[in-house]
């Protein structure tokens, strides 16, 4: 319903730090955008390969990457290391696709590997290896418990196991998180810190070094390529017209592209964030 108080007499009831901040706002704005628009300088994916460096593993170290996907990170970390990699996926899919890339790269065949192989069940004997690299691959484990104990069974002393994660945060709602761990078939307790941090101390890790990367490598995407604009886009075309891109694609492939889009756009407004992990052995 209308008021029928003339707008001044509703403005004079306003309380006065309203009043005020209408007043002192315009004053800065311009400066405080042009704040915004200066980067922050967040740091990238490559600042996982920096800290592999840091670690003085030698060429021919023994390394696997557990849920290596398509192979991309296996490659780029024996070129870069010269390590001896196992990579290591339970979908068949990506073994396929990560022995073609290995393929383009015949230099790396006797330095590379793939096999299939899950986090409860690695194929490595005991003892055997230098370092895990594990990049965003735990929040699909159910059991995390008999994944960090094949992690700790397969290292040798010494070892170290390196964690990209991402987690929920406080600010990411049930409903959200709902929308998107189903279809990106997420485990909704292993986007729990407390639970992560808890299976692994309780297998005999203690942690090494710890980052908090917060939003820095959508930032980095967005200011590298436009990426995270793009993803905020395809996100508002999904939900408008949700029926257009089901009709094409299906619901089951609907679900997944809106749940990964909503993972991007999260993860720069703070409703996911990605920590690092350094493990080592407790002794």
């Amino acid at each position: 319903m209308a008021s029928d108080r003339p707008v001044s007499a509703t403005i004079s009831h306003m309380p006065a730090s309203l009043d005020q901040s209408y007043d002192d706002y315009p004053r800065i704005e311009d400066a405080f955008q042009a704040a915004l628009d200066e980067s922050l300088n967040p740091r990238g994916p490559d600042s996982l390969y920096e800290i592999v460096g840091k670690l003085g593993l030698p060429p021919g170290a023994s390394v696997v990457d557990l849920g290596c996907g398509e192979g991309r990170q296996s490659i780029e970390l024996t070129k870069r290391f010269g390590f001896m990699l196992h990579g290591v996926d339970p979908v068949p899919r990506h073994i396929e696709l990560a022995n073609e890339a290995l393929r383009l790269n015949p230099e790396l065949r006797t330095h590379v590997r793939f096999d299939l192989g899950a986090a409860e069940a690695i194929p490595a004997v005991d003892a055997s290896v230098d370092l895990i690299w594990c990049r965003e691959v735990l929040y699909h484990i159910v059991a995390l418990d008999k994944a960090f104990a094949e992690c700790r069974r397969v290292l040798r002393s010494g070892g170290r196991m390196l964690i990209h994660h991402m987690f929920a945060t406080d600010l990411l709602e049930p409903k959200e998180a709902e929308r998107m761990w189903g279809p990106l078939e997420v485990a909704p307790a292993s986007a729990n810190p407390q639970h992560v941090e808890a299976a692994f101390t309780a297998a005999g890790f203690q942690v090494e070094e710890y980052d908090e990367l917060s939003s820095e490598w959508g930032e980095y995407a967005e200011e590298k390529s436009g990426a995270g604009g793009r993803r905020l886009v395809h996100t508002a075309r999904l939900l408008r017209d949700p029926e257009r891109y089901i009709a094409k694609f299906g619901r089951a492939a609907y679900d997944i592209m809106l749940g990964d889009c909503l993972w991007h756009v999260y993860r720069m407004i703070g409703k996911l964030g990605a920590r690092v992990y350094v493990l080592k052995i407790r002794h």
